[in-house]
């Protein structure tokens, strides 16, 4: 590869329901060629859920009549640019790391990235500090972007797709709604001229699914939109760790960069645009697709609701298998389990095809990342 490229990354929230919150990352090289771009998900909530069990089990320990461990407060320390949560703390080292996957691989000269910031006070009490504090130049954009992502760039009543989109209050003003973002929707144009000042209720009394769908995604929090924030500049100061020329550039560049060359809605084409450009040329179509997966559990075996053991101990092999190895053989490709020192076997789409070890083929060593 010749000549200097450049990185350039981009954070979304997940859409709706989704807890994934994910990043696109783009490699732009001096001619302002797009060559390469890939879409990392999270895995946040599984970590959060996973200290959630551990914290259940331990407390469960300690109800019961048995020999435990005291709780112990006051006795962690905090570095400097500590992040309160494991989840938070994943966000940034796995950006780190695929930033220094690509300085592998390519001369990278610069890093650049959308320092996006979501403005939960305004959102949920736009009366906060008066009319100055909301009345800037990209007032109202970032709460725009907010309801994109989280009603999947769709009308919420009828569900049409690549028409312009209206913010809509789910609960009319007149009739006592407010500006907050649980309270706030997206529909085209006809259902808004339709719907006017009606009551949600009123207006979909004919469509009971629809309704409770709506009701129950707008009140979905606001936890990735706070991850973003409580992690944007730590993750700044990580990239300029880097010795590079590191950039930080808003939502609403990222935005106009990407209508005014036209191009379509993508977390990586979303990265393409974060920094000043005049064209960029697409030379990709099949980006890589990345999911974080963890390099497994430090438990030695599982264990039930009670916090006993239910499984045989953990048993480490020296034939170099691992399980979650991305292996071919038997006809299928997919990760590995290590059933014994001899057998390994892939699983797909609830199937189990095993074989003995000499009958696969290893592709890929776990590395705590799946790919598409």
């Amino acid at each position: 590869m010749m000549g200097n490229y450049h990185v350039r990354i981009c954070r979304r929230v997940g859409a709706g329901d989704s807890p994934l919150d994910s990043i696109g990352i783009a490699l732009v090289n001096n001619r302002d060629e797009v060559i390469w771009g890939m879409e990392l998900h999270h895995r946040g909530q599984q970590i959060k859920d996973s200290l959630e069990t551990r914290k259940a089990v331990r407390r469960g320990r300690r109800a019961r009549h048995t020999r435990y461990r005291q709780t112990r407060f006051l006795n962690r320390t905090r570095p400097e640019g500590w992040l309160n949560a494991p989840s938070l703390r994943h966000r940034v080292l796995t950006i780190e790391t695929w930033v220094k996957r690509l300085m592998k691989f390519a001369p990278i000269v610069t890093l650049t990235q959308e320092l996006v910031k979501f403005d939960l006070q305004a959102m949920q009490n736009p009366e906060i500090s008066g009319t100055e504090y909301q009345q800037g130049t990209l007032h109202g954009y970032e709460c725009r972007e907010y309801l994109l992502e989280k009603w999947n760039r769709q009308c919420a009543y009828c569900g049409i797709k690549d028409v312009p989109l209206e913010v809509e209050h789910i609960q009319p003003k007149s009739k006592g709604g407010s500006d907050r973002i649980s309270n706030l929707c997206l529909a085209c144009h006809k259902c808004n001229q339709n719907k006017g000042n009606k009551d949600v209720k009123e207006f979909l009394k004919g469509k009971p699914e629809v309704l409770s769908r709506i009701l129950k995604q707008a009140k979905s929090p606001l936890k990735d939109a706070a991850a973003v924030n409580s992690t944007r500049w730590a993750l700044l100061k990580v990239l300029g760790r880097f010795g590079l020329k590191v950039y930080a550039n808003s939502g609403a560049r990222t935005k106009f960069n990407r209508i005014k060359l036209g191009l379509p809605k993508a977390h990586w084409i979303d990265a393409a645009c974060v920094d000043f450009v005049e064209k960029l040329i697409i030379l990709t179509t099949k980006i890589l697709t990345v999911k974080s997966t963890g390099k497994g559990t430090r438990r030695l075996c599982r264990i039930n609701k009670f916090g006993f053991p239910c499984s045989n101990p953990r048993t480490s092999y020296e034939h170099g298998w691992n399980t979650g190895d991305v292996a071919t053989g038997k006809g299928v490709t997919g990760r590995v389990v290590v059933q014994s020192k001899t057998r390994l076997e892939i699983r797909i789409d609830g199937k189990r095809i095993g074989a003995q070890l000499s009958d696969f083929k290893k592709l890929h060593c776990k590395d705590g990342y799946s790919y598409a």
